[in-house]
């Protein structure tokens, strides 16, 4: 009779079960304390048969309380699999196992969260609000898991549905001290940034165990494309390094005649630090714009390197594709090709050898600016980074003259006299550019070295434009 209710169950065939009632109508409490893992309501809220489900729950509701071998109950089924109208059932029985947690500590809450079942989440904590409080064995709330998980339309529900009358849920740290927001800036979810960025009462300094702020956490992660996109929407948003917040002093409020001497001495000194604050915020930016050429480098770099890799091994006009030592009458050749090798090469050796050379120039400056960057090596003062960027100029203007070879060599005589105005004012004003970027910088040179050796003498400045005058330095 139990193999005949579990096909019962896995049919959802109310009729079967009630013939089976007839002849045992013990038949549902026995299945709760047999030793089979599973109780019908088991199978069929898994499987979705919602009448058989509620007839089930009709006839013995001590089975929405029942756990499998793994401590799921039939919530926990359901739930994971996004069945709502189950759901809806089975929290109506028994709302209080919304707050029971699997073997892997995980309530029916985690599984829609981690599965991304918006509708069965929004219900779930409506009938039992405080199940969003629960925590995983990771101390991770349904937040965390939404996030973690990549779901952005179940965060908003769940947001919609507990924000507005708990900002402290937002806030929530895992185990690693880790908030919600820390988690999307380690993953680089951007969507997800920009929403929790808006929700109220969001902590966006918050620090976790390892001292870092979000900031941090992004400059600690491996480094790729959106980390640039990241930064300027924290920044945008007001969010700083845990460096930043060690700097920012409270503001001291106090009266002068009932204040002990000793405080009067603390803020007498602080007074004095917030007066020389130059020099902290000097070394702030200082290293700020270093980070920024340094992400700026790399990223650059790394095109330059891929693009000059790529025209390597697919030159203009290709390869060729079988070995040929014949011409089409049958003489030898008295150059054979081989394939593989670049069609340029035979037609225009002279014009083949220059694109090599200057695309190969570019190739290892780029590469060269890479491998300085993550070797290690304390480069981290202006000069290097101007040396580098030297660098850089030299692959962008190979670069440039890669571009200009291999758009001679694919164009059609026709062509060749409207190309070669085309390629003497694109020169021209190339050349211009890289004048004027010249001359800019060599000024600037100048006017520093002027200023480091007394020269020229620094007219007394407040801060905020003290620092904008550090960031011209060279």
């Amino acid at each position: 009779m139990e193999k005949r209710l579990s096909d019962a169950a896995m049919e959802g065939d109310i009729q079967s079960l009630q013939d089976l009632l007839q002849e045992d109508p013990l038949i549902l409490h026995r299945s709760m304390v047999s030793c089979v893992s599973e109780t019908p309501l088991h199978v069929s809220s898994m499987l979705g048969h919602v009448n058989f489900v509620q007839e089930l729950l009709n006839l013995n509701p001590e089975l929405a309380s029942e756990l499998d071998f793994h401590s799921c109950s039939a919530l926990h089924l359901a739930a994971a699999k996004g069945l709502l109208e189950i759901v809806k059932e089975l929290v109506r029985v028994d709302p209080g196992m919304c707050m029971v947690r699997n073997q892997d500590g995980k309530t029916p809450l985690h599984l829609a969260a981690i599965k991304g079942r918006v509708k069965v989440l929004r219900e779930l904590v409506r009938a039992r609000p405080e199940s969003a409080q629960v925590v995983t064995e990771r101390d991770e709330t349904a937040l965390h898991l939404c996030v973690g998980s990549n779901r952005l339309l179940g965060l908003k529900s769940l947001v919609e549905e507990i924000g507005k009358d708990d900002d402290v849920l937002v806030n929530e740290k895992d185990c690693d001290g880790n908030t919600v927001l820390h988690i999307a800036v380690a993953k680089k979810q951007i969507e997800i940034i920009k929403f929790l960025l808006t929700v109220p009462g969001l902590d966006i300094n918050a620090i976790n165990k390892h001292g870092f702020t979000v900031l941090d956490t992004l400059t600690q992660s491996p480094r790729d494309l959106r980390d640039m996109e990241i930064e300027c929407i924290l920044r945008d948003a007001g969010v700083l390094s845990a460096k930043d917040l060690q700097i920012i002093t409270p503001e001291w409020v106090l009266t002068p005649t009932k204040v002990p001497q000793i405080t009067r001495s603390l803020v007498s000194y602080v007074s004095a630090e917030e007066s020389n604050s130059r020099k902290p915020i000097k070394t702030h930016k200082h290293t700020d714009w270093l980070g920024r050429k340094r992400s700026a480098l790399m990223v650059v770099a790394s095109l330059i390197a891929t693009v000059a890799f790529q025209a390597a091994i697919t030159p203009p006009g290709g390869v060729w594709q079988a070995d040929e030592t014949v011409d089409g009458n049958g003489n030898p050749l008295e150059h054979p090709r081989k394939a593989g090798t670049a069609v340029m090469a035979y037609s225009q050796d002279i014009e083949y050898g220059q694109f090599m050379i200057f695309n190969t120039l570019a190739f290892l400056a780029s590469l060269s600016i890479i491998l300085l960057l993550v070797s290690g090596l304390p480069i981290k003062k202006r000069r290097w980074m101007w040396i580098q960027m030297i660098i850089m100029w030299v692959a962008i203007t190979a670069q440039v003259i890669t571009y200009f070879i291999s758009l001679r060599h694919m164009s059609p005589e026709s062509a060749a006299g409207m190309l070669r105005d085309v390629t003497e004012i694109s020169v021209l004003a190339w050349l211009c550019l890289m004048g004027v970027v010249f001359i800019g910088n060599v000024v600037r040179m100048n006017l520093w070295v002027l200023r480091k050796y007394g020269f020229i003498k620094e007219k007394e400045q407040k801060p905020s434009a003290q620092v904008d005058n550090d960031q011209e330095d060279v």
